[in-house]
This record gives C-alpha cells, structure tokens and sequence, in this order.
C-alpha cells in the first residue's frame, strides 16, 4: 500500500485515508488535545503512520519486519517527523508484550487479519489497546472483490473456490490465507466492544480499470477517485470491493 499524500496511490488509499483523518479529527475535539496516541498494528514502512504523524499525533508501529521497521524509521526521518514515529517489532496477539493496554485514543489495524491464526483475537486485542471512545479502523480483504477479479480474468474455477470456500481463497497458489464479508467483520468488531460507526467498500473499481487508461486518459484519476468515494459508503457494492475498512469507537 503507498502513501495516501501521492496522487497515483491515492487510488488504494484515498477512502480510508479521508475516514481515518476525520476520525482523528473528530477524537481531537472530543479529547481536548491536539496530539492524539496512535497505534498502527501491523504498519510496516509506514504506509498511513508517516501522514498521520504528519497531522501532529503521535504514532507507534508495531510490525513483525524488522526490514519494514527500518524503512519505517528512514521514511519517517525523510518525512520530518521522525520525533514522532516508534516503531517496534511485534505482532497483533503478542500486542501487550510491546505496548500498553489502554494507552492509545485511535488504534489502525490495516491488513492484518487476514494474516493471523485467531482474527476474533486480534479484533480484541485491538481493541483493548484503545482508551474509552478511542477510534477503531480496520481494514482487510473482502471476498467479493477476489471473486471478482478472478472471473474478470477468466479463472472461472477459481472464482467459484474463492466464492465457496470459507477462508475466501481461489486456490493453493493465492498470496491471501484469509478474505473476510463484511458481515463477517462487523460481528468480529461488534464482539469485541466497538460500535460501528461506518463500513465502507475500497477499491471497488481501482483494481479492475487499466492502469493505461488511468495514467493517459486527461481527468481520468480524479474522476476515479470521485466515484470510489461515491460507491464505498453504498452497501451494494461491499460485496464486491477488494476491501472491507470499518471504523468504529469503543464502548464504555
């Protein structure tokens, strides 16, 4: 995933981005301070960190890579605001072994789930690494999207594994252990003490336009753009995005 502050990238980030900086806006003004505790589980270079660092908070990386922790620290120093990013090594259900329980007001938990043994456990931990009415965004791989990909391409079998089989996936050879539904994700969020403030569907149409047309066509990125933000909030498309984001703040 690339920055969400360049153009071209803007493609796979712009939505979650643009929810996330409003939520941190939102918990700016309910917490009375300007610099807000973050905690990126599973950040890796920095992808969402490094701008939100950007906008004053404070934010702590936990990641499995000590490679991407390295990027994590050089893209950080690049982008002034070094002083501000901890990046530690780490994973989701080992947490509270790097970190402190209750100790952030927004806590991203992006890519991660489709990754690890125990979802359900990883939305929990999440969660407890969250003060009271701190923000909860959550993003990973929707089932549909992987469906729709495959038929596109013409992997007709593939796409009806995918369709079939509960852990979403095509075949042995697909890079993902785990896609989610989006009813999926909200009882796992929902379990664990969140009330879900938004779903949105990300990329819906990104990863199915060609780049060619995309790079060439004059206003073509933006009018892109402008319909992901249009159909992400729409519930028809959820089951058809490569990704599922949901925010949420924790209750009590």
């Amino acid at each position: 995933m690339s920055d969400p502050m360049r153009p071209r990238a803007s493609l796979r980030t712009a939505v979650v981005w643009e929810v996330l900086k409003d939520a941190l806006d939102r918990r700016v003004k309910a917490a009375g301070r300007d610099a807000l505790d973050v905690l990126d589980t599973g950040g890796g270079t920095g992808n969402f960190a490094v701008p939100v660092a950007r906008l004053g908070h404070r934010v702590t990386v936990v990641d499995p890579s000590p490679n991407a922790l390295f990027a994590l620290e050089r893209r950080a120093a690049e982008a002034g605001v070094a002083d501000r990013v901890r990046g530690v090594q780490g994973d989701i259900h080992g947490l509270f072994d790097v970190v402190e329980r209750g100790g952030y007001d927004a806590v991203l938990c992006h890519g991660v789930l489709e990754y690890v043994d125990d979802p359900a456990e990883g939305v929990r931990n999440a969660v407890d690494a969250l003060r009271p009415a701190g923000a909860l965004s959550l993003l990973a791989a929707g089932v549909g999207g992987a469906v729709l990909a495959r038929a596109l391409a013409g992997h007709f079998n593939e796409a009806r594994r995918a369709l079939s089989d509960p852990a979403g996936r095509w075949g042995e050879g697909d890079p993902v252990p785990r896609r989610f539904t989006a009813d999926q994700l909200t009882e796992l969020v929902a379990a664990a003490g969140v009330e879900i403030g938004a779903v949105h569907g990300v990329r819906v149409f990104a990863d199915l336009v060609p780049g060619v047309l995309v790079d060439t066509e004059p206003g073509a990125l933006d009018a892109l753009l402008k319909l992901e933000a249009a159909a992400a909030e729409q519930p028809a498309f959820h089951s058809v995005a490569s990704q599922l984001h949901i925010l949420g703040e924790k209750q009590g």
